[in-house]
This record gives structure tokens, C-alpha cells and sequence, in this order.
């Protein structure tokens, strides 16, 4: 219930600012469908991803989709919130979205808390009919 909750604030407060496609709504409920994954630590999340995923962390690290699932399944980094604050673009080229948006996240990063607001660049692409994630940028946001 939670999710619906969240997708329909996306939807409304989105919704009113800009006019966007349904592939740009498809890739807003990803997105939003990964945070909530993310944050219960649910290994479900490697379905959102493309095969050759990129992830490049506000801290250095660059990951691929072996990188990401052997440290997530680990539990290196274990979270206990993920939530988007601010939305700021989505474009649509080709088979291809990319979305601007910025996320809280909190959690244990080997036994040790850690909380942080990373602004995300995250490219989606559409393969046979679904949207996966194919590139992720983070950078933290300092206070």
C-alpha cells in the first residue's frame, strides 16, 4: 500500500509540473520500485537491472551487475530507508530515459551507520518490453 501511496504522490505532483509519456511514467514506477527493494534489502532488485549495469557510488567505487549482486547479497551495505526527496528532469530518447532525482538513504555500511542525500543520475533502457537500470551515477549532496 505503501508503494501505490508513493507512485500516486509521484504521479500527482509530477504529473502537474511537466507532461510525461507513459515510458517516462513506466520508468518513474521502476525507480520508485527499486528504492523500495533497496530499502528492504530485497534481492528481487536485480531484475530492475540490465546485465551490463554501471554504477558509479559518491564514494569511488565503480560497480558491474557481479560487483553489485556480490556486495548486496553479502550485506557490506544494509539499508534502512531509501526515499526520494526531489525529482528535477526526465528525458526520453529512443529506447532510452534518463532521470534526474535526489534520494535519502540510511543504513549500515559494515556495522557502521551512515546517512546521506545523493543527487542520482540514473539512465533506463528498454529491453524486450521492460525497463531496466543500465547506469547510475550518484553524488553526495553535503549540508
Amino acid at each position: 500500500m505503501r508503494f501505490l501511496c508513493g507512485i500516486l504522490l509521484l504521479f500527482f505532483v509530477f504529473g502537474s509540473s511537466q507532461k510525461i509519456s507513459k515510458h517516462e511514467k513506466a520508468v518513474l514506477v521502476q525507480a520508485k520500485k527499486l528504492d523500495s527493494l533497496m530499502k528492504n534489502n530485497n534481492d528481487a532488485i536485480i531484475d530492475l537491472f540490465s546485465e551490463d549495469v554501471s554504477f558509479g557510488h559518491s564514494n569511488g567505487w565503480i560497480q558491474n551487475l557481479d560487483d553489485f549482486i556480490k556486495d548486496f547479497s553479502s550485506k557490506k551495505v544494509i539499508y534502512k530507508e531509501v526515499s526520494q526527496t526531489e525529482f528535477s528532469e526526465i528525458k526520453e530518447f529512443k529506447n532510452s530515459i534518463s532521470l534526474r532525482r535526489v534520494i535519502k538513504v540510511a543504513g549500515l555500511y559494515k556495522n557502521q551507520d551512515f546517512e546521506m542525500k545523493l543527487a542520482l543520475l540514473e539512465i533506463w533502457i528498454k529491453k524486450k518490453s521492460v525497463w531496466k537500470l543500465w547506469s547510475r551515477q550518484s553524488v553526495e549532496i553535503k549540508p
